[in-house]
């Protein structure tokens, strides 16, 4: 089941509670917010989406922003490192990327000719991966659940 959406006033302090945890983050790691981050930051929140680093960069630039492809891997790494975004191997080419704002629990299927992926999120495996944790004595902590195959337009 999905969680309800959040009221505009809660996803707007979430995101402002966000960005100044990104200014600490980078500032612990000796890196400057500037312009360029912010930008990079806005352009992953921006979209739902699952994208590559080098599709990120060009969506900034398209946008009239003077950054490096440099910058843009140097804060995407910092955000994942610091829970900020989620990568995603795909079995196929390069990484691809998604927010971790606000964003619900859900697993990814993921189509390994077009490389169409699809969030989904099932109660019965959620609650099976629980059971398996239990039954071999592990406390579930987190998962990453993807599952390959072929879409309809690839069969």
């Amino acid at each position: 089941m999905l969680k309800p959406l959040k009221g505009l006033k809660e996803i707007l302090k979430s995101l402002k509670q966000s960005l100044k945890r990104l200014k600490k983050i980078l500032h612990s790691e000796g890196l400057r917010f500037t312009s360029q981050r912010e930008a990079v930051w806005n352009e992953i929140i921006s979209s739902d989406d699952h994208r590559e680093a080098d599709e990120i960069y060009m969506a900034i630039r398209q946008k009239g922003v003077s950054v490096s492809r440099a910058t843009v891997y140097r804060t995407i790494d910092v955000l994942l490192k610091n829970n900020f975004v989620r990568k995603l191997d795909v079995g196929v080419g390069p990484s691809k990327f998604e927010h971790k704002i606000d964003s619900h629990h859900h697993d990814h299927i993921i189509c390994i000719q077009c490389g169409r992926i699809e969030e989904f999120m099932v109660d019965q495996i959620e609650n099976l991966q629980d059971k398996v944790a239990e039954e071999y004595g592990f406390k579930l902590v987190r998962h990453i659940h993807q599952l390959f195959g072929l879409c309809e337009n690839c069969q």
